[in-house]
């Protein structure tokens, strides 16, 4: 007789009423569960895969159809710095006849072995989708067979797409790393050349952090200059090997609580580390987030050391900005994005002299709320709505000069002939920390200035020729 293995509604249940979360201080319910259609953002699947895929050096396999492969993979623009193995996609590939003749554990087993016996990595993620999650797969238990026939640790991540949204995907796959990986590895000892006299190494964690278009390579020299050694981030350009240390570190940081707070939680309850929540985006946030770094370990010698280095790179990035700021001042934005880019960005803009007149929070905890009104004031306008009826009128409306938003606006704003900027995963430049100010103004400026705007908006030469 087969049993059922996919995730009970008391173990969704657990995960959508996150302790850590601030909804929880409004509603007993928690983070309330998707109305039907509202998944179209992202399901439970694509929420854990694109959470865990920029692990670089592990083999990422999809239990079900293809189509949960091929509609999913690659989708968020994550770099890595050596390994690639991330970017080979995997999958059972399930038909109907394999669903029929109950072959589905049996090709996931074969599809483990055959994934560690051609790239031979040093872990293997296995995410559930809807079709083996509906027939009862034990995915957990092929798993276990599959670790102890092959001596590589095989990860299940439960993650059918029905579960709920993109963001409980996160969390499960959060979740995942806490139970399976974290805590089974001591980390490597610090080389004795790397060691600086006078200086004490702390090491450190980063929570949803996954390093788009190479961002975080844009904080890490920084990181590296103060004596903080990032153990892991998660997941942005980490191997496994990193991750199974992250118990170690002295702080966490929380680079977006919308995605993995429950591990930063978890984290804490289970090894005593503590965490904040901070930004990389834009100078006030970057300098504030390393000030926090110094302040929760708790080192004068840190302290003093930040505040030395954070006068002197907003010394030389304020000076490197002044000509862009001249350009850009008093330029107005409509800000549509959700999460911690809602108000991380909203600074960002701010320090180069714009106006942000509407941001988007349907992504955005409470929390995220909060620092919005501190942001922008307690009258400031929220947008809930996302069609392009509705931007396009607020763009009306409040004589935005520019939209800031996902590439799924983009056509959007380009048949309104209005300036567009892609600031969510798909974009193809980093705007973290102080060096990645200096390329969200360039590309602001390229952006408002291009020459193609005042063309687009002419009238055409026929209707002018007519008009005369």
């Amino acid at each position: 007789m087969r049993v059922l293995t996919m995730k009970s509604n008391k173990d969704i249940a657990e995960l959508l009423n996150e302790p850590a979360c601030e909804h929880n201080k409004k509603e007993k319910s928690g983070c309330a569960k998707p109305k039907p259609g509202a998944t179209a953002g992202g399901c439970a699947f694509d929420g854990a895969q694109i959470a865990l895929l920029p692990i670089a050096d592990v083999a990422h396999i999809v239990h079900g159809p293809i189509a949960c492969a091929g509609s999913s993979w690659d989708n968020r623009g994550t770099r890595s710095s050596g390994a690639m193995l991330y970017r080979i996609g995997m999958t059972t590939d399930l038909t109907e006849q394999d669903i029929v003749m109950g072959r589905a554990e049996k090709r996931l087993f074969h599809a483990i072995k055959q994934a560690v016996d051609t790239y031979n990595p040093p872990a293997v993620f296995v995410y559930n989708t809807c079709v083996p999650a509906l027939i009862g797969d034990d995915i957990e238990a092929i798993c276990k067979a599959a670790e102890e026939r092959c001596g590589v640790p095989v990860v299940p991540v439960d993650c059918a797409g029905f579960y709920g949204t993109k963001n409980l995907g996160n969390r499960i796959a959060g979740e995942a790393m806490v139970k399976y990986v974290v805590g089974t590895r001591e980390p490597d000892p610090l080389p004795a050349e790397s060691a600086r006299p006078g200086i004490t190494v702390h090491d450190v964690n980063l929570v949803g952090e996954y390093n788009i278009a190479g961002e975080f390579w844009h904080v890490l020299p920084l990181l590296d200059e103060l004596g903080l050694r990032v153990l892991c981030t998660l997941s942005g350009d980490a191997r496994f090997r990193e991750v199974q240390t992250m118990h170690r570190a002295e702080v966490n940081m929380m680079v977006c609580s919308k995605a993995m707070i429950n591990v930063a939680r978890k984290l804490e309850k289970e090894f005593g580390t503590p965490w904040f929540e901070g930004s990389f985006y834009g100078i006030t946030d970057t300098s504030q987030a390393l000030r926090d770094f110094a302040r929760v370990i708790d080192d004068p010698d840190l302290t003093r050391r930040t505040e030395t280095l954070i006068a002197r790179e907003e010394a030389r990035i304020r000076a490197e900005l002044a000509p862009w700021r001249e350009r850009l001042a008093g330029k107005r934005v409509l800000l549509f994005t959700g999460g911690v880019k809602s108000w991380s960005v909203i600074s960002a803009l701010q320090d180069l002299g714009m106006v942000v007149v509407a941001t988007g929070t349907k992504k955005s905890t409470e929390e995220d709320k909060a620092r919005i009104r501190e942001l922008m004031g307690p009258d400031t306008q929220v947008i809930e709505d996302g069609s392009p009826k509705a931007l396009l009128s607020i763009v009306r409306d409040y004589r935005a000069d520019i939209l800031i938003a996902g590439g799924r606006n983009m056509y959007t704003a380009l048949k309104a002939k209005i300036p567009f900027l892609d600031i969510n995963q798909e974009r193809e430049f980093g705007y973290a920390g102080y060096q990645g100010m200096l390329e969200l103004v360039r590309q602001l400026a390229l952006t408002i200035e291009s020459p193609v705007w005042p063309a687009v908006r002419a009238p055409a030469p026929w209707k002018k020729a007519a008009a005369a």
